[in-house]
């Protein structure tokens, strides 16, 4: 029997993916435009949105960048009209953005904790909105959000990331009953710990500095050692995860959380 080509696994897909500049957002855009999914790379930060869109069109995919403050519902608006304008309606949604403040429950403040909440939870509240209607139009639509193993066992550090990340699973729940008649589904994957600049570099929406970086070899050993199968994970392995989700061979999943943490949950 005659092989078949390999089909691209998104094709015809148009896809809004939020921290799209950042390591994890721009490994699935990068990796989904490599399967035929017309991508918008939206960010807070222009410039990082700008140079992975570059690398997308430069291999020949298909990307825009777009200036995206996940708080602000016009600003959604603005996006999804964007990314209608230049490939058609939405039918992937990838909630990336997150905020984090590593510090106690004493310790954290009123304002840190409403950022938390607001760029991970009101961000993907309204992203959600914001694409079921042009989800609709292109009669399907998945909602990827993104988890955290302080969704699955939250300690005692950053109250604000603790309850975000809980959050976010009601929230995926709701969304994938609620939408579940109009084809679109909704699922949270969570990652364990990835060595990205979110826990490795001192970033404005997730300072660190040698007590909580990674660039300690003490707290590097300390996740290494929580980590079962023996190494941190890479965004390319939760981008693998966010492609799986995307695709017809998750047709059944929705509600659902997939964790991808080498064993770090058990």
């Amino acid at each position: 029997m005659a092989m078949t080509e390999p089909r691209a696994r998104l094709a015809g897909k148009v896809a809004i993916i939020t921290g799209g500049g950042g390591a994890m957002g721009g490994a699935q855009a990068k990796l989904f435009a490599s399967e035929g999914a017309a991508v918008c790379v939206a960010d807070n930060w222009p410039e990082p949105a700008r140079e992975v869109a570059d690398v997308i069109a430069n291999a020949g995919g298909r990307a825009i960048a777009v200036e995206l403050d996940v708080r602000d519902a016009a600003a959604w608006s603005a996006a999804v009209a964007q990314t209608e304008l230049a490939f058609g309606p939405v039918s992937l949604l990838c909630n990336n953005a997150g905020a984090n403040f590593r510090v106690g429950f004493e310790e954290q403040t009123e304002e840190q904790f409403r950022l938390i909440m607001e760029v991970g939870l009101n961000g993907a509240f309204l992203g959600i909105k914001a694409v079921v209607p042009s989800m609709r139009k292109a009669g399907t639509g998945v909602i990827l959000n993104m988890g955290s193993l302080a969704a699955i066992k939250p300690g005692g550090g950053s109250p604000g990331y603790a309850a975000q990340k809980m959050a976010m699973v009601g929230l995926t729940r709701s969304a994938a009953q609620s939408f579940a008649r109009d084809n679109i589904r909704c699922v949270i994957i969570s990652p364990g710990h990835v060595d990205t600049p979110f826990i490795r570099g001192n970033n404005e929406h997730s300072p660190n500095d040698w007590a909580t970086s990674i660039d300690n070899p003490e707290n590097f050993e300390r996740r290494l050692k929580a980590t079962p199968l023996g190494r941190l994970q890479q965004p390319e392995d939760i981008a693998n995860a966010f492609m799986f989700a995307a695709t017809d061979d998750a047709a059944m999943i929705t509600g659902s959380m997939i964790t991808v943490d080498g064993g770090a949950a058990m």
